[in-house]
């Protein structure tokens, strides 16, 4: 019996080293290993045998069919191993070369001088904050020192909504707000999105973006005002920028003025954005008004401020020389794909 075991063990790993696919090992084993296999019919003819026979050759039979599992599983995982060999070579990249090119994402211009800003602010003490887009009436117009029958409201043609709430109109809503929070003496600034009915052109959007900003201490006057302004453009520009203060009426300021910026864009020659006037207007600016101070629960008596609404499209526009205003809220990637 152990010369039979000994023989079919030869076989079946002579035949096993011939195989070279998963076909020929399942045929194999269901040859060797199969219910109709040469060890299946020595397991049958245990019970012929003596007890101590049975024992033996059955352990002897067991020990033979473990070799044969082993050998084929050894087998399989060569073949897999060749198998997995050539499949790389047919697959191999050059892992070294060149990635396909990729388009880096960029800040959009408004928000890159955006955040210059308010970095240069917070440089000057400022702190910055935030309002709703969807403001209230009295927010907007009322405590900014313009009711309901003031003709101040023509000014700015404002979205309503049915309930009574509107789209702000200027960022000047934040001061209110923001002398709700804070006691002077405060520096702030407001930055963000503003909407009015406006027939677009080159420098007119009906949605566009300003920041406003304020301070509030004792003893403020126009010189810190104009300081302040001639500072921020210096630090944006990175040079002198010629300005000019006119007299505006802003009910929320007095005494109140237009500040101008020679255009950037035409060298204060003269084109479309500047009206071929060499000038842009940049901000509304001026002294706060007391009736606002009041609304804030300020004392007017100890306490003044200035404040201004900056046009931050059209200083954007100024910083890059784009001459259409329209361009930087078309979504248009050829555009901002310029900024990276």
């Amino acid at each position: 019996m152990s010369d039979r075991l000994n023989s079919l063990l030869a076989d079946f790993h002579s035949r096993l080293e011939l195989c070279v696919d998963s076909q020929a090992l399942e045929s194999l084993k269901a040859e060797f290993l199969g219910k109709k296999g040469p060890l299946t019919e020595l397991l049958k003819s245990l019970k012929d045998l003596s007890p101590e026979e049975r024992t033996r050759v059955g352990q002897a039979t067991n020990d033979a069919k473990t070799a044969m599992e082993a050998g084929l599983a050894s087998r399989r995982a060569a073949l897999d191993k060749i198998a997995l060999d050539e499949k790389l070579k047919s697959e191999w990249f050059d892992v070294t070369l060149d990635a396909a090119p990729s388009r880096l994402g960029a800040l959009h211009p408004v928000s890159r001088v955006q955040y210059e800003i308010e970095d240069i602010f917070s440089s000057l003490g400022f702190s910055i904050q935030d309002g709703p887009h969807c403001e209230l009436d009295y927010y907007n117009f009322e405590a900014l020192n313009i009711p309901k029958d003031h003709p101040a409201r023509d000014m700015q043609d404002t979205f309503y909504f049915e309930n009574g709430a509107i789209l702000r109109t200027h960022t000047s809503a934040v001061q209110v707000r923001a002398m709700e929070k804070l006691k002077p003496p405060f520096k702030i600034i407001g930055p963000g999105k503003v909407f009015r009915v406006e027939r677009t052109d080159p420098s007119h959007e009906a949605a566009f973006h300003q920041l406003e900003g304020m301070v509030v201490a004792e003893g403020i006057t126009v010189a810190h005002l104009i300081h302040t302004m001639k500072t921020l453009l210096k630090e944006i520009f990175k040079r002198d920028v010629k300005i000019r203060l006119r007299p505006g009426f802003f009910p929320f300021v007095e005494p109140g003025f237009e500040l101008d910026i020679s255009c950037q864009i035409c060298d204060a020659k003269g084109c479309s954005v500047c009206k071929h006037s060499g000038w842009i207007e940049l901000m509304p600016c001026g002294m706060v008004h007391p009736n606002v101070l009041k609304h804030g629960g300020i004392d007017t008596d100890k306490f003044s401020g200035f404040a201004f609404g900056l046009g931050l499209d059209r200083l954007v526009m100024m910083r890059f020389k784009i001459e259409d205003i329209r361009h930087l809220h078309s979504g248009d990637l050829r555009f901002s794909g310029q900024f990276v």
